[in-house]
Formats: C-alpha cells, sequence, structure tokens
C-alpha cells in the first residue's frame, strides 16, 4: 500500500499546527462559531446533535495494521472507546472535544492518515472496491488511479470551493461494489477492441433529495488520458453547477438541466484544451505508486485442514458460507468481517474489536485491511489454511456474525441518535430489524437481501439503492418510515420505487417482516434473491404483503 513521502508527512503536519492555531482562536473567543465552521470542515470536524463529530480518511479503503491500532489508540484517548465505520470508507469520531482534536490529528499525521477533505465543497475521499487487488473478477488493482486521483484533488487550488460537495469512486472488477452509479464521477475499469484496459466514464450520480443513476459520459478513456479527463469534468462543473440553491447544485443537476450531450461537449472542449498541459508527469506518478500496490508475496500450502474444519463445524461452514468471496490467487480467500452483530450498531467498532482486526491481518491477512461501503471490515488475503485460526480469532473479539450479504447486514446512517440534520432514528429501527431476523432464524432462507435505512432525506445510508430501503421522516413530530422497494448498487444500478404511505416506528419492523417472509412464498425457487423476485413480479404482490388492510377494505 502506499506509504506517505516527506512531502506527503510535511503537508499534512502544516495543515495540523494551522488548525491547532484556528481552534486555540475559537475556544479563547477569537473566532466565532461561523468564522470557524468554514475551517472546522476543512479539517474533516462537524459539529452534530451532542457534540463534535471528525470524520477520518481511510482513502479507497485500505489500511495496515499499525494504522488501525492507531484508531483504536485514538478512541479510547480521545472517544468513547469505539469507532463508526461509513459508507464512504472513513471512520467517524462520535464524541471529541474540541480541544483534543489538533492531537488527534497529529496522531493521525504519526501513521500517515488524515481528516483533510472529508467535508466541504470540494473533492471528498475517493473510494475504490473494497475487494481491490484481491477480486477473482477484476481487471487490475485500481487503488493507484484512487491514490492518483488523491494526490491530484487534495488542497488542489481550483477545487476548494466547488458549488457542492464531490465524490468519485473507482473499481477495477467487472462486478461493481464501489456504487459507480451513485457517485459524481464513476470510474469502471474496462478493456477495449484491443484488450487495452482503460475506464468508462460515469457522471451525474448521486442519491439524496434528488437520487439519480449516473451516466455514461465515455465508453473507453484510457488509462493515460485520466486525471486530465477528471479535471475537465470538474472544471465544466465548477463553472456551470448552480451556487443560488445547494439542493441544486450536485453535479447530478448540472448534468440533467444541461443535457448528457452539452455536458459531453463542454468536457471534451476543456480535455482537448488541457491535455497538452498534461506532459506525462502524472504517468510517471502513477508508476511510481503503481510499485506500491504490488500484490504480497502468495502462499502456497494445503488447503486440506480448511476442508477438514469445514465438515467438522458447522457454525464455521455456516461463517464460510456467507462472509468469504473468491480470490484471484489459488487457495486464498477474502474474508469479510461482519460489524453488524445482530442487534448491535452498523458500523461501530470497539477499541479492542480494532486491536484484534489488526493483529489478525498481521498474522495471517499480509498486513492488509480494508473498509467496505457497507460499513464492514475486508481481510482480503487470507490462505484457506488459515481461515479455521481467522475465525476463531474473530469469535474471540465477538466479530463471528455469519450474515455478510444477508438481511442483518444493513446501511444505517447515524440518524437522530447522533446527527443534527436527521429527522427519524436509524440505529435503533436496524437494530430491531437484525434482532427480529435472527429470532427468527429465516435469514439463510431469505439469501441475499439489501436492506439500507437514512434518519432523513440526505440518504447517507444509501436507501434508494437497498433491495429494501427505509427512509426515516418527521411527520408532525412523529417519526415515520417509507419503504421503497427495487433499488439496486451494482453495475445494474435502479433506485427503489416508492410502496405506498410510511410506517410509524412500532409498525416498520412487523412490516418488513411481512415484507421478507411474504417474498418466500412469491420467488419462483430458493436460487431468486428477493431483488430478482421484485424485477419479475413487479410491485403490486409486494405492496400487497405490506398494506393487507388496503387489500381487504378495497375488496369489501
Amino acid at each position: 500500500m502506499y506509504v506517505y513521502n516527506d512531502f506527503d508527512d510535511a503537508f499534512v503536519r502544516s495543515r495540523v499546527a494551522q488548525f491547532r492555531g484556528q481552534v486555540e482562536r475559537r475556544i479563547d473567543g477569537s473566532l466565532t462559531e461561523d468564522e470557524f465552521k468554514p475551517l472546522r470542515l476543512m479539517n474533516g470536524l462537524y459539529l452534530q446533535l451532542h457534540a463534535y463529530m471528525l470524520r477520518v480518511a481511510v482513502p479507497y479503503g485500505t489500511l495496515n495494521p499499525a494504522q488501525m491500532r492507531q484508531l483504536a489508540m485514538i478512541a479510547d484517548r480521545w472517544d468513547k472507546g469505539y469507532g463508526h465505520f461509513t459508507t464512504r470508507q472513513n471512520i467517524q469520531y462520535n464524541w471529541p472535544a474540541l480541544r483534543d482534536v489538533p492531537d488527534m490529528l497529529d496522531a493521525l499525521a504519526d501513521v500517515g492518515m488524515h481528516a483533510i477533505q472529508t467535508s466541504g465543497n470540494t473533492i471528498r475521499n475517493v473510494t475504490a472496491d473494497h475487494f481491490a487487488g484481491a477480486a477473482a473478477d477484476e481487471i487490475e488493482d485500481p487503488r493507484a488511479i484512487a491514490e492518483l486521483l488523491r494526490q491530484w484533488s487534495t488542497d488542489h487550488p481550483e477545487f476548494q470551493f466547488l458549488p457542492r460537495k464531490f465524490k468519485i469512486a473507482v473499481t477495477g472488477a467487472a462486478e461493481d461494489r464501489a456504487v459507480t452509479k451513485a457517485h459524481d464521477i464513476g470510474l469502471r475499469m474496462v478493456r477495449n477492441a484491443d484488450g487495452e484496459p482503460g475506464f468508462e466514464v460515469i457522471v451525474g450520480g448521486g442519491l439524496g433529495r434528488t437520487p439519480m443513476v449516473g451516466k455514461v459520459l465515455r465508453d473507453f478513456l484510457p488509462k493515460a488520458d485520466l486525471l486530465a479527463y477528471c479535471e475537465a469534468i470538474v472544471s465544466v462543473y465548477n463553472l456551470l453547477g448552480r451556487r443560488d440553491n445547494k439542493y441544486k447544485a450536485r453535479i447530478k443537476i448540472t448534468v440533467h438541466e444541461n443535457g448528457l450531450e452539452k455536458i459531453q461537449q463542454l468536457v471534451e472542449d476543456r480535455f482537448d484544451a488541457i491535455r497538452p498541459g498534461f506532459t506525462g508527469h502524472d504517468q510517471a506518478l502513477l508508476t511510481e505508486i503503481e510499485t506500491a500496490f504490488a500484490p504480497p508475496a502468495f502462499a502456497t500450502k494445503s488447503t486440506d485442514g480448511y476442508e477438514a474444519a469445514r465438515l467438522a463445524n458447522p457454525a464455521f461452514r455456516s461463517w464460510t458460507d456467507t462472509n468469504l468471496a473468491a480470490h484471484k490467487a489459488d487457495g486464498y480467500a477474502i474474508v469479510s468481517i461482519s460489524i453488524k452483530k445482530h442487534g448491535a450498531t452498523p458500523g461501530d467498532a470497539t477499541s479492542d474489536q480494532m486491536r484484534a482486526m489488526a493483529d489478525i491481518a498481521e498474522r495471517f491477512g499480509h498486513n492488509e485491511l480494508r473498509i467496505s461501503h457497507e460499513q464492514n471490515v475486508i481481510l482480503p488475503h487470507v490462505h484457506q489454511s488459515d481461515l479455521p485460526a481467522v475465525y476463531a480469532a474473530l469469535r474471540a473479539a465477538d466479530l463471528a456474525t455469519a450474515n455478510i450479504g444477508l438481511a442483518s447486514d444493513i446501511i444505517a446512517c447515524p440518524g437522530m441518535d447522533y446527527c443534527a440534520l436527521a429527522t427519524a432514528r436509524s440505529i435503533p429501527i436496524a437494530q430491531e430489524i437484525a434482532t427480529r431476523f435472527d429470532e427468527l432464524k429465516i435469514e439463510h432462507d431469505i439469501g441475499q437481501l439489501k436492506i439500507k435505512i437514512s434518519g432523513c432525506i440526505n440518504a447517507c445510508g444509501h436507501h434508494h439503492v437497498g433491495h429494501i430501503g427505509i427512509l426515516g421522516l418527521d411527520r408532525a413530530g412523529v417519526e415515520n418510515y417509507q419503504i421503497t422497494l427495487g433499488g439496486d448498487g451494482t453495475q445494474t444500478t435502479s433506485i427503489g420505487e416508492r410502496a405506498g404511505p410510511g410506517f410509524s416506528a412500532d409498525q416498520i419492523v412487523p412490516a418488513i417482516e411481512r415484507l421478507v417472509t411474504g417474498y418466500l412464498d412469491l420467488r419462483h425457487d430458493a436460487d431468486e434473491t428477493f431483488l430478482q423476485a421484485y424485477r419479475r413480479l413487479g410491485m403490486a404482490p409486494f405492496k400487497t404483503l405490506l398494506y393487507p388492510a388496503e387489500d381487504k377494505a378495497d375488496a369489501a
């Protein structure tokens, strides 16, 4: 993985020193909160419902054990002993004291981390496929490209005051695990007719109050042109984007209002103008960066012990059925560690759990960890012979829940428990749904099911692309939960369709139960997923499951 050089370290340290002075002036009253706000947002510090929140960047979701241990130390020393992993592959601390934040940032800099551009109207943390460098369906590891984009976008003088925040996602695989079509720029690696790798460029995706699926701007862009082309896109958006209305300021609205053809022409014109200025330094830098992402030295050894352990231990076998994915190297597996124990807060990990994951990665995982946009942690490279020991270590840390991709593997935003923008609670609903399906013992029968929950229309829980999406709203002071169906965040991206009237907090879990247990009767066979059944049957039978009383009234 990429390691900070002297320039990186000096840059981050200078930013911390600058912010330390700003914090001191805020504490002594020299700066008002309004004056301090843009300064703290540039350094990832939010003011939430009860306290400040620090959002730490985990670029393209990649961590080493030393960094994970440092995150654990920060949680213990300056927070409440845990951190919250987010859908942008970041980690958030919900309870820091303002005076401690510069020390937290210094501690991050000690291990090559920072919180720069995790907020504000700028290019945010670049995310990537959490299986990058390991996935069996991968063309190339896209993280070198993501790192190039990170270096280009960090403190870019032209793009620090964009009309609105800007998000980029990159994947190098056939299966889209990075939700590229829901980003301002999505980059999907493809091959041209000659077999050369390049990128399909997607623009104008996004969720929030106006969800839109991104549109293809270029079918194939050579890797050598990527940086210049991305700069052209953001330059065009910076000029055209709405600054008169923050609800219409994202690039998705810019594309919608101007039309894809006009945006394509403007981007191509800008690209033609600036491309000569990219004289090859970016490609030399990319070549240098790529060496940092060379694959580890994979071991060659027997997997007999793994197969024997699967036969001997049903709990271990169940975990391997759900939490492992195919690896590009023979004898290896990708391990997803669920941070979604039934009844727990989705995405929260204690400091002890962080240290345990760091230890496991060091002993068995070639010193790599990843954060997924689904709020779980990944060990990308584990030999199958080590899986029984990994499972035992995860069990000891209370991290062996076998539910990846199942009904209880729920994405949920912090909701009204933490967020000042939220209009309803998300965490308790996620906990109750997960607990209920655990009581029913039908998760594995249901199979793959993506439930996503947001506590307001900003959609931080990605509910629009959930197979079942839940949106919490305020209705005359009462929490009300709308359900959307048929969303999808993969290469077949779709925005969920609203099913009908919302449900109260005490009605939403029974409604989800009716919906999912009813699907078991509707599906063609056990191999037909919820999303496949919905796409085959349409909304009507699922609406009947959600609103049975209405159907009875209509019949009467």
